[in-house]
């Protein structure tokens, strides 16, 4: 009777020109009652699962923005963490630098303190050379002078001569012994 009575009300409405925006207070009750049963089905059949599903999408859609956060302060992290080891790199690669400078530096020192010493050590070598040259031009001048006063004394003593003549004999000699 129900299906009947929602019938003749559908035929009324198309086959009459029924003003709707009038009130008609059976159309109301049967609107009425016929929402209440489509509610009444609604929370029977599909209100659970509509729940289910919307706690279900709140859930994942929570779960990835935890997730999405999560992601976020790892992110900030590992940032954080390659700043400070390229900070730290920097600060390497400036001490390293700076070490390599001072070593070059000390080394450059090093090496003209090596040439001045090596510089000396061939000075000094060249003047001591100089000097058992000389000590030697010396010896063998002294030996030569000797010999010539020996030569001198014996051609002094084999012409037995005056005074007179040795002096002039060692004059003669001495003049010799000037030239060499």
């Amino acid at each position: 009777m129900l299906l009947s009575f929602d019938a003749q009300i559908v035929f009324r409405l198309l086959t009459e020109k029924i003003n709707l925006i009038e009130v008609n207070p059976g159309l109301m009750i049967w609107v009425v009652v016929t929402f209440i049963i489509l509610l009444f089905i609604l929370k029977k059949v599909a209100w659970k699962p509509i729940l289910s599903a919307l706690e279900n999408r709140e859930a994942v859609i929570r779960e990835s923005l935890e997730k999405a956060e999560k992601a976020n302060e790892e992110a900030q992290k590992v940032l954080e963490e390659n700043k400070a080891n390229i900070q730290k790199a920097e600060e390497e690669s400036k001490k390293i630098i700076n070490q390599s400078r001072e070593y070059a530096e000390k080394l450059k020192e090093q090496m003209l303190q090596d040439s001045k010493e090596q510089a000396k050590k061939i000075v000094d070598e060249a003047t001591a050379e100089i000097e058992r040259k000389k000590e030697a031009s010396f010896e063998e001048l002294k030996t030569q002078v000797a010999e010539i006063a020996i030569q001198a004394a014996e051609k002094i003593m084999n012409a037995n001569l005056d005074n007179e003549a040795q002096k002039k004999i060692a004059d003669k000699f001495i003049g010799e012994i000037t030239k060499n």
